[in-house]
């Protein structure tokens, strides 16, 4: 019992904030299948019409879940070389009923710097709302020694609602050159660093998040030739990385993805070799996907914790993606192909 006690007053702190902490946004392992949530200049990015959902569950060993969950739908403007995006992210958090939720819009605009070099910048402003239910929370003056009963909350939540909810504005931008072997983008977001406190008088920041991200594709040799459309199967491999900080946090994920298609394996390491007392050797991820001809994308990947955690202790992380592309428009004056980001595909 005092651990948990002591558990459930560290993650009370930071849910009413101060202004010694700071949040961490969720991260998805898988984060190409999130492209508007990596980075805004993503937006269009295929050239086609998008839609894509992820959900992450994550430490499923634990007592408490947390539950992350991503839906988007992008579309490429030909005329105008632009991209527009709507995204809605949210996650949940069952200790103390905390869920935080995002809607927001994307664009992005594609320059061409020669033959065959691309960049795309973009932006996104969400509207982001946190709600809190506090009734569930278990302090050490609640409960009687004697008869280890639990009573109710006193004083401990003096002047905060046990329902509560705070909402606020947030701005992301977001930049990427490429050409059809390999990529390099750069994105921050919370460039206001927003207030999230449920406390009127209080300030918790959320901290900017900047990450960078970048890779480069080598195709092997094709596969069988297909027999209607006469295109090759293409088979590649992919080596990748994307950087994140937010402060006091720095991470690192590596990894390659091998494509012979329709099939997708991938296995990256998530983790940072640091200098300060904070964990970064997180988790080795493997992941198995499907890339149809129909434009249907399905992912499956597990993360196996490395950190002091333990694999045994937090079950891991499981991560499923969908999406679906399409064509959507006039067909005879797009070659959209020659123009893809060559990125991962999950």
């Amino acid at each position: 019992m005092p651990n948990r006690i002591v558990g459930i007053w560290v993650l009370l702190i930071g849910l009413l904030g101060t202004t010694q902490l700071s949040a961490q946004d969720v991260q998805y392992s898988q984060f190409y299948a999130a492209p508007l949530y990596l980075n805004p200049a993503l937006t269009g990015a295929s050239e086609l019409t998008r839609i894509g959902v992820n959900y992450r569950n994550q430490w499923p060993g634990l007592d408490h879940s947390f539950n992350s969950y991503s839906a988007y739908i992008d579309h490429y403007i030909f005329d105008y070389n632009s991209g527009i995006g709507l995204i809605f992210n949210g996650n949940q958090e069952s200790m103390a009923n905390l869920s935080t939720n995002e809607i927001g819009l994307s664009y992005s605009y594609r320059l061409r710097l020669g033959e065959q070099f691309f960049f795309r910048v973009g932006g996104q402003v969400s509207y982001m709302q946190r709600d809190a239910f506090f009734s569930d929370l278990v302090f050490g003056s609640m409960i009687d020694i004697v008869n280890g009963s639990v009573g109710s909350i006193t004083d401990e939540l003096n002047g905060v609602p046990l329902d509560s909810r705070h909402s606020f504005v947030d701005y992301a931008v977001g930049g990427m050159f490429y050409n059809d072997k390999f990529w390099l983008g750069a994105s921050a977001h919370h460039l206001t660093e927003p207030n999230i406190s449920f406390v009127d008088d209080q300030t918790s920041v959320l901290p900017m998040k900047v990450s960078l991200q970048g890779g480069y594709k080598v195709d092997l040799a094709p596969g069988r030739r297909d027999y209607f459309t006469h295109a090759y199967q293409e088979r590649s491999v992919s080596f990748a990385f994307n950087y994140k900080q937010q402060d006091p946090f720095n991470q690192l994920d590596v990894g390659a993805q091998l494509f012979v298609q329709p099939l997708v394996l991938g296995l990256w390491y998530r983790g940072l070799p640091t200098k300060n007392n904070l964990p970064n050797n997180e988790a080795v991820i493997a992941l198995v996907g499907m890339a149809l001809d129909s434009g249907l994308d399905i992912g499956y990947s597990y993360d196996v914790t490395t950190s002091k955690l333990g694999q045994k202790n937090s079950g891991g992380a499981h991560e499923i993606s969908i999406r679906y592309t399409f064509l959507w428009g006039d067909p005879r004056s797009r070659n959209q192909r020659s123009r893809v980001i060559p990125c991962f595909r999950y």
